[in-house]
């Protein structure tokens, strides 16, 4: 690998033996991909992945001790992913044993050291720290060092930055020194579409179904998705920002997409068009049949299927604002016609802090209390990963909490049917 000057001096320890360790680990990083040279870090903020204070990572919090005791903090504020905990979320007395005594038992002094590392403001915990509420929103072109796939995918993607899937820590590690590895997603090849997705639906596809159908199909190449501007428009609004991002985060957990371009849409594939799909690139056809088919054979994991759900989750990556409010819509308008007060499985919508904290100030959040919804900052698949919760029979409509839990997916419709109908 080349480095310039001012890396060469970092890797041979002039600035000091704990930098040099940093640099040694992202330019093996960077071998291990091919990387030729490594460039700089150009964004004004960081978003890491690693948000959960587990008892066994003992290995990262005696790094991030060395790192403050020779002052090597990062270069950048940081935002992290959501944490794992909120005593408003229902949980049982054995299940908040596990969760405060087995699991996170360092989650407040990991959050201490997060916060004498760099992190933005205290609660600043969301997957989606792009949103403008939570205020990390990378420019067009700026060269990221973030982690956390659904966030990754999102920037690369709809806000036209770039960055490649990192892992957790080396996303700290490139804030430190300031440079990242350049290959895959940073270069303008890395970036050309393998995949060329025409989408032959006879009505708007769901965000979710669409995103997993495409991700399992391309795994980690990048699409180019053709005909869905015939359903979310041509304009980077909220409305598709917001199905973007559901659908982007099934693309990246369903399969292992960091990038895609909408024609028409996104801000490459408006700028460069069709030449961004490769001469040699495959074709796949999206049609209702197909959806249907990706819906019908997800593997559902609970004993009983028939048995009626005890917990819903909503959020997965984290709720905009204006999907707080359509939902508020949806759930009270969907109880009123079935003659009901309050939703009749337990259900916890999640959003970041910030946006949360702009929400309760709309008219919008007395209605949605109403309801029996608990509003929450925490990661669902944190609180999944508690034993004793993957045992219940958990339904959502986030791919990525299907993919790497045991609850059930139902599309958006299903679910606000069996919240405010009920049966199964």
């Amino acid at each position: 690998m080349e480095l310039t000057q001012a890396q060469k001096e970092i890797l041979e320890g002039k600035k000091g033996e704990t930098l040099a360790k940093v640099m040694k680990t992202l330019v093996m990083y960077g071998e291990a991909f091919d990387a030729a040279k490594m460039v700089e870090v150009t964004s004004d903020y960081n978003h890491l992945v690693t948000s959960f204070g587990l008892g066994v990572m003992d290995p990262v919090y005696e790094l991030m001790d060395t790192l403050l005791s020779q002052n090597v903090v990062s270069k950048q504020k940081f935002t992290v992913d959501p944490r794992p905990l909120d005593p408003n979320v229902p949980s049982n007395f054995l299940q908040n044993i596990v969760f405060k005594h087995f699991m996170y038992n360092k989650q407040d002094f990991y959050e201490k050291q997060l916060q004498k590392l760099g992190l933005l403001e205290k609660d600043a915990f969301t997957c989606t720290c792009y949103m403008s509420e939570v205020g990390n929103t990378p420019k067009y072109g700026e060269v990221l060092s973030w982690s956390e796939s659904s966030a990754v995918v999102y920037a690369n993607s709809v806000l036209g930055a770039r960055c490649n899937r990192n892992s957790g820590i080396i996303d700290i590690m490139g804030s430190i020194v300031g440079y990242v590895p350049y290959f895959g997603l940073l270069t303008d090849e890395g970036r050309k579409a393998d995949w060329i997705i025409r989408i032959e639906t006879s009505r708007k596809p769901e965000a979710q179904l669409l995103g997993s159908a495409i991700g399992m199909k391309v795994m980690e190449e990048v699409p180019y998705v053709i005909g869905l501007d015939k359903w979310i428009g041509n304009e980077l609004n909220e409305e598709a920002c917001t199905y973007l991002k559901d659908f982007g985060a099934a693309t990246a957990s369903n399969g292992a997409v960091g990038l895609y371009h909408i024609d028409g849409l996104t801000p490459e594939a408006k700028k460069f068009g069709r030449s961004l799909i490769k001469e040699n690139a495959k074709e796949f056809i999206i049609t209702d049949e197909v959806l249907q088919k990706t819906y019908d054979e997800y593997p559902i994991v609970w004993k009983d299927k028939e048995a009626k759900p005890k917990l819903c989750f909503m959020g997965c990556p984290h709720m905009s604002l204006q999907q707080l409010k359509d939902w508020t819509d949806t759930i009270e308008g969907k109880l009123k016609e079935n003659g009901n007060g309050q939703v009749l499985i337990p259900t916890v919508f999640t959003a970041s802090p910030a946006v949360i904290r702009e929400f309760k100030k709309t008219s919008y959040w007395p209605r949605l209390e109403k309801t029996g919804i608990v509003l929450s900052y925490i990661c669902p698949l944190m609180y999944m990963n508690n034993p004793l919760c993957a045992r219940m029979r958990v339904i959502t409509s986030s791919n990525k909490l299907r993919t790497y839990t045991t609850s059930r997916y139902y599309t958006d419709p299903e679910i606000s049917d069996l919240l405010c109908k009920g049966g199964h």
